[in-house]
C-alpha cells in the first residue's frame, strides 16, 4: 500500500498546482487516477489526510534539494545561488491558490505546517550566514540570528501581504530584486568582488 501511496501523491501535487486543493475534489483525484472513490479512500482516510500527505511530500522533496546543496563544496555566496536557482525552477510550478486554500479551508494544517518551514528557513539561514563570515564573504559584525529572523519574516509577510499581486510574487523579476536585496546587506568587500567576477556564470550558466 505504502509503494501506491507514493505513486499516487506526486499525481494529485500535480493536479492541486493546476487547479488549486479547494476546486480539486476527491471524485476528481479518483478519476485522474483512473480509480474508484472508494479505491482512494483505502490509502487516505479523507481529503485533509490527502492533502496534509501531498504537502509533507513537497516539503521534504524541497528539503532534499537544500540538503543536496549542503553536501556540495560550496562558498556561503555559491550557496545562495544555488538556492536563488532552484526557487526560480519552483517558481514555474507555483500556484498563489494553493497557498490561499490552505490558510483558509485548512487553517490547523496551514499553521502546523508553517512552523515547520519557518524553523527549518532560520536554521538554514543562520548556518548560511556563519559559514559566510567564517569564509571573510559576508560582513563579520552581521547578527546571524536578527538577520535570519528578519528573512523568514519578509518571506512570510511577503506571500500573504496584499501589496503584491500574484503575478508579481511569481515573477522572476521581484524574486531577483529581492535576492539581491538580501545579498547587498550581507556581503563583505571580498563577499562582493567573488559576485561581481562571478555574477554572470550565477544567473547565465553553461548548459
Amino acid at each position: 500500500m505504502e509503494g501506491k501511496v507514493k505513486q499516487i501523491i506526486p499525481q494529485v501535487h500535480k493536479l492541486y498546482q493546476r487547479y488549486g486543493i479547494k476546486s480539486v475534489t476527491m471524485d476528481d483525484v479518483a478519476q485522474h487516477l483512473g480509480i474508484s472513490k472508494k479505491t482512494l479512500y483505502e490509502f487516505f482516510t479523507d481529503k485533509e489526510d490527502l492533502v496534509r500527505k501531498v504537502l509533507s511530500w513537497d516539503y521534504d522533496r524541497k528539503l532534499a534539494f537544500f540538503q543536496e546543496i549542503e553536501r556540495k563544496n560550496l562558498n556561503a555566496v555559491e550557496e545562495l545561488f544555488e538556492v536563488y536557482k532552484m526557487i526560480k525552477e519552483m517558481f514555474k510550478a507555483f500556484n498563489p491558490s494553493v497557498e490561499y486554500d490552505i490558510r483558509k479551508y485548512y487553517p490547523a494544517l496551514y499553521s502546523e505546517l508553517r512552523e515547520i518551514k519557518r524553523t527549518r528557513m532560520y536554521d538554514l539561514s543562520v548556518k548560511n550566514m556563519n559559514k559566510g563570515k567564517r569564509e571573510g564573504m559576508f560582513r563579520s559584525d552581521l547578527n546571524a540570528s536578527i538577520l535570519a529572523r528578519l528573512h523568514v519574516f519578509r518571506v512570510e509577510n511577503i506571500i500573504e501581504s496584499e501589496l503584491f499581486s500574484a503575478e508579481e510574487l511569481t515573477s522572476i523579476k521581484v524574486f531577483h530584486e529581492i535576492f539581491v536585496y538580501h545579498l547587498n546587506g550581507i556581503l563583505s568587500e571580498k563577499g562582493r568582488q567573488f559576485m561581481e567576477s562571478n555574477y554572470k556564470k550565477f544567473t547565465h550558466p553553461a548548459t
